[in-house]
């Protein structure tokens, strides 16, 4: 096992309101994909309320953003969930439900057995937005090694801002 799990942040302006007709079917296959990834090999967490997603919180300011966060044992076991599991069929049809952004995921290692924070993920995609994949914030495209958090990334405040 790792002394390093992987991070996960995805994000999405809905192209509607999330209890209206246009979302109505992404909202309906919520519970099966996550099921699948709750049952996925490596999967470690997920960021949830009581409704067992996280579709009714709103950490931006536009009521339209929907979040999507979790931790994983490697980059692969995520991978593999992403990319070869039921999701790669709902992820495929993203278009549909959600405008286009980039970036609209981000990547980091976290230590074993911490979780993220919504702000500091919001954090690390605004750094891959501003600055491309580096250590602190990558992509499944452009991967840097858990050993590359070993040299402590400093991020100046002033230089990071969330969009609303």
């Amino acid at each position: 096992m790792s002394d390093f799990h992987i991070a996960q942040l995805n994000i999405g302006r809905a192209r509607g309101a999330v209890d209206g007709a246009v979302m109505a079917e992404f909202m309906a296959l919520l519970d099966p994909v996550n099921a699948v990834a709750d049952a996925s090999p490596g999967f470690v967490w997920r960021l949830q309320t009581e409704e067992g997603n996280a579709t009714a919180l709103r950490p931006y300011e536009d009521d339209r953003m929907i979040v999507n966060m979790s931790v994983w044992e490697s980059i692969d076991d995520l991978a593999a969930f992403v990319y070869r599991s039921g999701h790669v069929d709902v992820m495929r049809r993203r278009r549909e439900w959600f405008e286009p952004m980039k970036p609209y995921m981000v990547l980091w290692w976290i230590p074993a057995g911490e979780l993220p924070t919504v702000d500091e993920a919001k954090e690390r995609l605004e750094h891959l937005r501003v600055h491309g994949p580096t250590p602190y914030a990558f992509t499944f495209k452009a991967r840097f090694p858990s050993a590359a958090v070993d040299a402590e990334v400093v991020v100046d405040d002033d230089d990071v801002s969330c969009p609303a």
